[in-house]
């Protein structure tokens, strides 16, 4: 029951139907990691696709000097080794655990052996990871484009649920500072200026919301400058 409802909400999975769903349930296995703990390893055989059902997965590669680059973190509904276990090629980053995690593994064997007798399973798998590609592009868009006050209005944008103001930010400040390309206190400075200018107030914890969501867009959009 638990493993159906972590595949419901996992967005590169929306476009899945039966009788395919039902393979996919058939094969996996739930698994827990604590805060901090290391889900694989860059260079290690690929066990698999992974769905986050709950907490937060830290995807990050490191520089000849140990310093981490962080690619992407995984929130409830999303996914990570997807395109190493579709390509079968070593995991090409180190996944971990920044809280204490749920995750559902769709076993590499299994799920190519799913993926060569279902040829539906592959056509909307394939829906699902254009998605991804344009995720990505967009995060090059936004390092490359944006300055620091663009790219934070941006994620703050990114991240906020249709409709409502009130956002989560998820994960370690520092963690999604290096996620965006910036240091920590580029990151808050840029957090404390868009507070100062009435545009967002932070509310609690890790959440604040949003005050002037044109205001932010055009911040995001660059077309509004952050002084």
């Amino acid at each position: 029951m638990r493993a159906e409802a972590i595949l419901h909400h996992c967005t590169l999975f929306a476009r899945v139907t039966e009788p395919s769903r039902s393979t996919l349930l058939d094969m996996a296995v739930i698994q827990h990691f604590a805060g901090g703990e290391m889900i694989f390893r860059q260079g290690e055989p690929c066990p698999g696709l992974f769905v986050v059902g709950a907490g937060l997965v830290r995807i990050f590669v490191l520089a000849p000097t140990g310093k981490q680059q962080i690619l992407h973190q995984v929130t409830r509904g999303g996914t990570f080794a997807e395109v190493a276990t579709i390509g079968q090629f070593a995991c090409p980053a180190f996944a971990e655990a920044v809280f204490d995690t749920e995750c559902l593994l769709l076993p590499n064997s299994r799920f190519q052996c799913a993926l060569q007798e279902d040829h539906q399973l592959c056509l909307q798998l394939l829906g699902g990871l254009a998605g991804r590609v344009h995720q990505f592009l967009m995060a090059l868009e936004d390092i490359t484009l944006r300055d620091a006050a663009g790219r934070v209005a941006r994620f703050i944008l990114k991240v906020a649920d249709s409709g409502h103001d009130q956002v989560f930010l998820p994960g370690l400040k520092k963690d999604l500072a290096n996620q965006l390309n910036l240091t920590s206190e580029t990151f808050s400075r840029t957090l404390r200026r868009l507070i100062d200018a009435g545009i967002i107030t932070p509310t609690q914890g890790q959440e604040l919301r949003i005050i002037s969501r044109e205001r932010l867009q055009q911040i995001s959009d660059g077309c509004f400058p952050l002084l």
